[in-house]
């Protein structure tokens, strides 16, 4: 049974956290489902993963190609999990369901700390899926570090 993890954003954009996140999910060999909600976020998205930085190269794709079932990353607007990822990302307020929570490895929410809207529904979310008995944590950046600020554990 898989957890979902909560990251609010206060002190790295999103593209920067989730390349960290992604480069750790591969580490345990995961793949990833990236889930947005609009199409040219993931292109700028896919645009960033691209250029790289520091980190390693995170080979990755968007979805709607004929290689989706192969992709080890894919950025995608689908709820379908076209690259049978064991690790679920979601970014600007995309949905996650506690049935894709409990079969993953692990989920992951970005919400980004200065959109109230972005943060209420980030509240929401961690309510729904808690109530359906889903593991979760609550993880914040403000100090300059990644800390654990709540857990709640599967019901």
């Amino acid at each position: 049974m898989g957890a979902v993890y909560f990251y609010h954003l206060t002190r790295q954009p999103v593209d920067v956290t989730l390349a960290t996140l992604i480069g750790k999910a591969r580490g345990q060999g995961w793949r990833i489902l990236v889930r947005g909600t609009a199409t040219d976020r993931l292109e700028w998205l896919d645009q960033k993963l691209w250029l790289g930085g520091d980190e390693s190269f995170l080979p990755h794709g968007v979805s709607g190609g004929p290689y989706d079932k192969d992709q080890p990353v894919l950025l995608t607007t689908s709820a379908e999990n076209a690259n049978e990822a064991n690790c679920v990302m979601s970014i600007d307020g995309a949905e996650l369901t506690a049935e894709e929570i409990n079969a993953a490895d692990r989920c992951c929410i970005l919400f980004d700390g200065f959109d109230e809207g972005a943060v209420q529904h980030a509240r929401v979310q961690w309510k729904t899926l808690t109530d359906a008995g889903c593991a979760a944590q609550y993880w914040s950046e403000e100090s300059g570090n990644w800390q654990k600020k709540a857990e709640k554990a599967a019901s």
